[in-house]
């Protein structure tokens, strides 16, 4: 990212993107008289309110599942997926868990995101929402006073160097519907439950290696701890893009909107943009791409991802009539 002594102030954000904590209406209240299922403007439902399409049954852990040879992994997952249709059922319009088998998990990964679901438990009932393949955001009876639970819901639960309890208590009565609405972005996880503010742009620390930062990209989980759960509501906007509050307060602009190559010149057909990313496609003539305004001092961020062998990098005050590499 770029931040200009000149006041110029921009962002750029190639093959993972920047993104923003969105302040929606929705975060702020329950979904409660909304339509059931109907994701908002910009999401899409995770939960199609009739059946399991988009989910699969647990295999493992991440690391566990690297691990597993494809044909390995596809046996283990064929027999999760069964488990799962024995164990997860659609009641009412919601998912409901019958306390027991595995957890519930999307079909496909995520990176960044805001994700909206609305969870019930019964008495005594204990779960969680797996980000990125990792424990947890804790679901739980806050009455469970002997493991803890009278901190509430909605904290880091499996942190240990960091915060793992929410600032505040924000449950409702056991038996009542609550909605999370969860942000993640990069390591850092933001919790508003039922609207209140319960976790704070916290670091999720990777549960399953310590020694290493979680995992930019795996799938979400409905977590199961033998107590019967549901769940609907269950809404998704990956985020890309986007400038968060503090980029916005230092001046940044973007310079990529993820959507086209508008504010840029030279070899528009090298580069072409892809599920809100710039990708570069050698095979189209690859050549230099180039911002459309030039700029003097600044500071630049950006993210960026290497396929194996690649060779790239940032021109600084270029001429559009040289070699960017060379000269």
């Amino acid at each position: 990212m770029m931040k200009s002594k000149s006041k110029s102030n921009l962002v750029l954000s190639t093959l993972l993107l920047m993104t923003i904590l969105v302040c929606l209406g929705y975060g702020a209240t329950s979904v409660e008289g909304r339509e059931l299922n109907k994701p908002p403007k910009g999401f899409v439902a995770l939960f199609n309110g009739k059946d399991l399409t988009g989910w699969k049954g647990l295999v493992g852990s991440p690391k566990s599942r690297r691990e597993m040879s494809k044909e390995k992994l596809a046996e283990a997952q064929a027999k999760a997926d069964e488990d799962m249709r024995v164990n997860w059922k659609v009641v009412d319009g919601a998912l409901f868990f019958n306390g027991k088998g595995h957890s519930l998990c999307t079909a496909r990964d995520y990176s960044d995101f805001e994700m909206l679901v609305d969870w019930k438990i019964e008495k005594g009932g204990d779960s969680g929402i797996y980000l990125r393949g990792s424990p947890q955001i804790q679901i739980w009876d806050t009455s469970l006073r002997k493991v803890g639970a009278q901190v509430g819901s909605g904290g880091l639960y499996n942190n240990q160097k960091g915060p793992s309890k929410p600032d505040r208590v924000a449950d409702r009565p056991v038996g009542q519907w609550n909605t999370f609405r969860i942000v993640m972005r990069g390591e850092k996880v933001t919790v508003y439950l039922n609207g209140v503010k319960v976790v704070n742009n916290v670091v999720m620390e990777n549960y399953w290696e310590r020694n290493k930062p979680i995992y930019p990209s795996e799938q979400i989980e409905l977590q199961s701890h033998g107590s019967r759960l549901y769940f609907r509501n269950v809404f998704i906007r990956e985020i890309t893009n986007e400038l968060n509050e503090q980029e916005e307060a230092d001046g940044f602009d973007l310079l990529f909107n993820g959507a086209d190559l508008a504010g840029w010149q030279g070899n528009t057909k090298g580069y072409v943009v892809k599920d809100g990313m710039i990708v570069v496609e050698p095979e189209l003539g690859g050549g230099n791409l180039y911002t459309a305004k030039e700029y003097g001092d600044f500071i630049m961020r950006f993210e960026f991802k290497l396929t194996p062998g690649a060779n790239n990098g940032l021109g600084i005050r270029t001429p559009l009539n040289v070699n960017a590499a060379y000269e």
